[in-house]
């Protein structure tokens, strides 16, 4: 009746209680090992599973599909609508909710509607509840119908909501018990007298249009988030601004786009790690450049940053305060573009590599050459500001000791002088690592201008991985 995934959660169940059975039968002193005691050993197992506590049947049905979770009910009596208590739901469109191949559910009315018949059929609450739809969200009263059911029911923990595009809006109901919410490419309004979410945790938001109102409320009244995702939202009315005031956020990611107007953490003070992205920016506005400084700045608790954009080029055409640093940062990452490399984008590096007294691991992702003409002008401008001894920077001489550089082509003139600073500057380097895809043929060149670099570190090695081969070369360089 059941598949072979269904039979073996059974066999275990019975495995667990028979070994029970038998341990307690010794103790009392009786003998089971006659073929008859065990049938009839094995027949009372059977029996007291249909005496098992809810919970742990409930247990049971939700690590099977929904279909066998339902066809469980012709077991016995006491199992025939124990599906109905099932606690998660995971659902995508083009299949049918209980598994059976029907060919209408092609059209997006006829799936929705049986999605809806099922959850109408469940008790409730739900733990967690997935909405998968590949399908344009033409009809919102659909949608809308089936989230007010979860909230008739009882509410639901974890919401995932994914749809084709955002043309309809949708009103998010007021879950009491919310603890995570992503929502994927839809159109999300608030309800009138929005509560907020007491309990939420985590919050995604990717390609989603809501309104900086209802963003603005949405986070000021989820005061215990830990985690938050907020990629590629826009607005059609006003640009989005948000001063984040999160007591006890975490983790935060953040994506700006041409509908962000401002975005900062005004107080956060458990922040450990933040991920900023940009999407489709302009270099050289000075709006975007200001509203970076501002975010850098305020971002001076966490212990973990990743950038993955150029921020040197942004923060090359802003003046940059005087006394700023970041105490806690022990890992940075960010991206560097050569082909625009000039003094200010140098004096954007060593501000910010001042302003990070104790940071551990360095990652850049370098962009590769692409202007050949270039190459006399960087080689010399790099040679003047970056191969010497700097002073003044606190990481340099106590706490960075790995160094990573991410770049697609292994060139000598683009790389050569980023590889020097760290290995004459860093006391306690101990692993410069540089990750290459193409390339391989300058090995031997790379090699023998390492091999004219005045080293600092003691235990410094030189490590090159090529991501494509996996081949890796490693340089002992005071050997």
């Amino acid at each position: 009746m059941f598949n072979k995934n269904t039979q073996r959660v059974w066999i275990r169940t019975l495995q667990v209680t028979a070994s029970s059975v038998s341990s307690r039968s010794l103790l009392l002193g009786f003998h089971t090992s006659t073929p008859q005691h065990l049938a009839y050993a094995m027949a009372a197992e059977v029996d007291r599973i249909s005496f098992l506590p809810l919970e742990i049947k409930i247990e049971i049905l939700s690590r099977l599909s929904i279909k066998d979770a339902v066809r469980t009910s012709a077991l016995a009596r006491s199992w025939r609508h124990l599906w109905t208590h099932l606690p998660c739901l995971r659902l995508s469109s083009g299949k049918d909710p209980l598994g059976n191949p029907r060919n209408d559910l092609t059209v997006p009315s006829c799936w929705i509607q049986r999605v809806h018949r099922l959850v109408s059929s469940l008790r409730g609450p739900f733990s967690v509840f997935e909405l998968f739809s590949c399908w344009p969200l033409d009809d919102q009263s659909v949608v809308q119908s089936l989230l007010d059911l979860l909230l008739q029911k009882g509410g639901v923990e974890t919401l995932d909501l994914f749809f084709h595009n955002d043309t309809a809006k949708i009103h998010l109901p007021w879950f009491h018990s919310l603890r995570v919410l992503r929502l994927f490419i839809c159109h999300v309004a608030l309800p009138i007298g929005f509560r907020g979410f007491h309990r939420l945790e985590t919050l995604h938001l990717s390609d989603v249009r809501i309104s900086n109102d209802d963003l603005n409320l949405l986070l000021r009244t989820s005061n215990n988030l830990t985690s938050l995702v907020i990629s590629n939202c826009r607005t059609l009315e006003n640009p989005l601004s948000v001063n984040l005031n999160l007591p006890l956020l975490r983790h935060l990611k953040f994506t700006f786009n041409k509908f962000v107007e401002n975005f900062s953490v005004v107080s956060s003070p458990c922040l450990e790690h933040a991920e900023i992205n940009y999407y489709n920016i302009d270099y050289s506005s000075q709006n975007f450049a200001q509203m970076v400084l501002r975010l850098v700045t305020s971002l001076a608790m966490v212990s973990s940053l990743k950038l993955n954009f150029d921020i040197l080029k942004f923060l090359s055409l802003v003046i940059l305060p005087f006394n700023f640093n970041i105490p806690r940062l022990k890992f940075l990452m960010f991206s560097l573009d050569v082909n625009t490399m000039d003094r200010r984008v140098y004096d954007a590096f060593f501000w910010l590599l001042r302003s990070m007294p104790f940071l551990e691991e360095l990652e850049v992702e370098l962009e590769s050459m692409e202007y050949h003409d270039q190459f006399d002008r960087l080689a010399i401008l790099m040679k003047e500001l970056l191969v010497k001894k700097h002073d003044g920077f606190a990481c340099l001489k106590r706490t960075l000791t790995s160094v990573t550089i991410n770049t697609r082509w292994l060139d000598v003139i683009g790389s050569i002088a980023w590889i020097q600073f760290f290995l004459l500057n860093a006391k306690g380097l101990k692993l410069l690592k540089i990750d290459y895809v193409d390339g391989g043929d300058l090995m031997s060149s790379f090699i023998e201008e390492l091999q004219k670099v005045e080293v600092t570190s003691c235990d410094a090695k030189v490590m090159f991985f090529n991501r494509d081969t996996r081949q890796i070369t490693t340089l002992c360089m005071n050997d």
